[in-house]
């Protein structure tokens, strides 16, 4: 089986754009990292993550050495990404280099891609709690204007997919982090709350001066959907990641 994954349909006008989320389908990962596991920080092979990495960009035809990502740490640095490679301490890249394809690795956590069509740049977040309560996707738009002349009303995004609200129950520290309409009462117990971290991201696109008619999210859920994508919370920690991937081919 090759390599499946989502493309979303918000970038369909955008020629030359390589853009999509993996699921866990398509790749040579044994259980409980079945199959595409892209993830390097866990516990599968990395001669697995390399073999699932070159199968992917063989289905993309993209170059596995073009790939520019991070081993991400739930902080809010954005880094301006001009060559291919991992770097360490970011969890997003901008970038309006060609033939650089940016990644984002996800469990659980909302990837989050942007295009400018307008100044051929674009960038990946990678937005859990912590990245969102410190409005890393507001910190990334402003580093695409400060660098690239983006503005946010020519942006596209697309929150891609993460655990639901339905099954991210979160302590009232961390809910407290965020406005209370994202946040509803715990049916299992009084004191926690189901966090919405989909509608954080794209209430703070919106904050940032994105339309909402240029913003999609993915329906699926880590969580629920468990034939179809890896969930950190679901698996208790032994699972894979999928990888969100944006960048410009060549013209």
């Amino acid at each position: 089986m090759k390599p499946q994954y989502i493309v979303p349909g918000i970038f369909s006008a955008v020629g030359d754009l390589v853009a999509l989320q993996t699921t866990r389908e398509g790749g040579v990962s044994p259980a409980p990292f079945g199959t595409l596991n892209l993830g390097r920080n866990t516990e599968d092979s990395a001669e697995n993550v390399r073999e699932n990495t070159a199968l992917l960009c063989r289905a993309l035809q993209i170059k596995p050495e073009r790939l520019a990502g991070s081993d991400q740490v739930h902080g809010v640095e954005v880094l301006h990404a001009r060559q291919a490679g991992f770097y360490t301490g970011y969890d997003a890249l901008v970038t309006a280099s060609s033939d650089l394809y940016l990644c984002i690795f996800t469990a659980d956590c909302f990837p989050v891609l942007l295009c400018d069509p307008e100044n051929r740049a674009v960038a990946a977040v990678h937005a859990g709690w912590k990245g969102s309560a410190g409005h890393l996707v507001v910190k990334t738009i402003e580093l695409m204007r400060q660098r690239f002349h983006s503005e946010p009303g020519n942006l596209l995004a697309w929150i891609g997919t993460g655990i639901s609200q339905a099954a991210y129950e979160v302590d009232l520290t961390v809910a407290r982090r965020f406005p209370s309409v994202h946040g509803i009462e715990s049916p299992q117990e009084k004191n926690k709350r189901l966090l919405d971290l989909g509608g954080v991201n794209r209430a703070q696109l919106i904050e940032a001066g994105v339309p909402e008619r240029q913003i999609e999210s993915s329906p699926f859920c880590a969580s629920g959907d468990r034939e179809l994508f890896y969930s950190y919370r679901r698996d208790a920690g032994r699972t894979g990641r999928m990888a969100s991937i944006i960048g410009l081919r060549p013209r």
